[in-house]
């Protein structure tokens, strides 16, 4: 159990190791397209507005942008709990009903029996 623990603590620490890795050096595959690149001398006429071609830049790479971070998304829904008030009658006097007769021993009381 140990080793397989071991192992699978190894292959993640492998992993992370990898993807940090990977993003250095998938950011000098961008120096050297630069680098590589024709250069492309532009002749414009006044007077003239000429579209003969582009050159577009692509800046929105998924590797380079990639980030560890310790956010998680909250998918769950609020609960609210709301305090339910019952509304009562007051009692302004309380009756007690005596007990005439004696109906056995109480072993609950813990007090010496009194007299009515």
């Amino acid at each position: 159990m140990k080793k397989k623990i071991v192992l699978i603590n190894l292959f993640m620490s492998v992993t992370v190791l990898f993807a940090m890795l990977f993003q250095t050096i998938h950011s000098y595959e961008h120096i050297y397209k630069q680098l590589t690149e024709q250069r492309c001398d532009h002749h414009y006429v006044d007077g003239q507005k000429q579209i003969t071609h582009s050159h577009s830049a692509d800046t929105n790479c998924h590797v380079c942008h990639f980030a560890f971070s310790t956010f998680i998304p909250n998918n769950f829904q609020a609960l609210s709990f709301h305090k339910v008030n019952i509304e009562t009658s007051y009692l302004f006097f309380y009756t007690r009903g005596a007990s005439v007769f004696f109906k056995g021993s109480l072993f609950a009381l813990r007090a010496p029996p009194a007299t009515v």
